[in-house]
């Protein structure tokens, strides 16, 4: 079994391991059709991948705070499919402005803005996705697309190259609540269920996209540290909807 080094994306308390997605990665699942997500970005640290997020305004990205605990200097890349390459499609932009929310803490409030320097120039690879446009309950057993770039095995495999993606399904809030406990807020907190053969998040997709219905309803934030595959330890998203009143102020100053 793989055991990640101590890094500061660990949390480990009270026995009960949580990892944060650090290193956006899919396990399983099947390569996204190119461009077939154009707001997808790749959040990248000297070329090398370290989170995922979503373009929601021309000049604003939506990913998870704790994709820079380090306090990086990250490059926004979009219009991404194979990472390893420079393709022409792709649209790299240094980041102005880092907006994590101010009571992220732990693994709590786990959610992060970043203002671009230059407006993204929007096209067919290139597009913003749009938010819910107010809070609501998000039910249980619908199925919602994750996707990302980066390890496809949680035991150390070389990351993927392309944009992959696979299916998970929410669950209700009591059964995330039994199992993670205190860890666990329903108010700004949804989980998944997922198929151990059909894939899902693994030691990655932080920042990345929980998608039902079209909408992005979470942020990718943490998984249990030992076993990403572990069905009876569903996968956990920072909702999305919850924090629009906050993501609609700061994006207006």
């Amino acid at each position: 079994m793989w055991h990640p080094k101590p890094s500061p994306n660990l949390f480990i308390k009270n026995k009960k391991k949580l990892f944060w997605a650090s290193e956006s990665s899919i396990v399983g699942g099947r390569v996204a059709k190119p461009h077939s997500r154009p707001y997808m970005a790749s959040l990248q640290v000297e070329e090398r991948h370290i989170c995922g997020g979503i373009l929601i305004r021309p000049d604003f990205v939506l990913t998870a705070a704790h994709c820079n605990k380090l306090s990086f200097i990250i490059t926004v890349v979009l219009g991404a499919h194979n990472i390893s390459k420079k393709e022409k499609s792709q649209q790299r932009i240094q980041v102005a402005k880092y907006i994590p929310h101010p009571k992220f803490e732990g693994h709590h409030y786990d959610i992060m803005l970043l203002k671009l320097k230059n407006n993204a120039t929007l096209n067919k690879y290139v597009r913003t996705i749009g938010l819910s446009k107010k809070e609501g309950k998000i039910p249980a057993h619908v199925n919602c697309a994750v996707a990302g770039w980066g390890k496809t095995a949680y035991d150390g495999q070389d990351p993927s190259e392309v944009l992959k993606e696979a299916v998970e399904k929410t669950q209700f809030d009591f059964e995330c609540k039994r199992i993670w406990q205190k860890y666990f807020n329903s108010t700004h907190m949804v989980c998944t269920k997922f198929d151990k053969k059909k894939g899902g998040i693994c030691q990655g997709d932080s920042g990345g996209p929980l998608i039902c219905n079209s909408k992005p309803q979470g942020i990718t934030a943490f998984l249990y540290k030992d076993d990403c595959s572990k069905p009876n330890f569903p996968h956990v998203f920072t909702k999305i909807n919850f924090f629009l009143p906050w993501i609609k102020t700061m994006m207006q100053g």
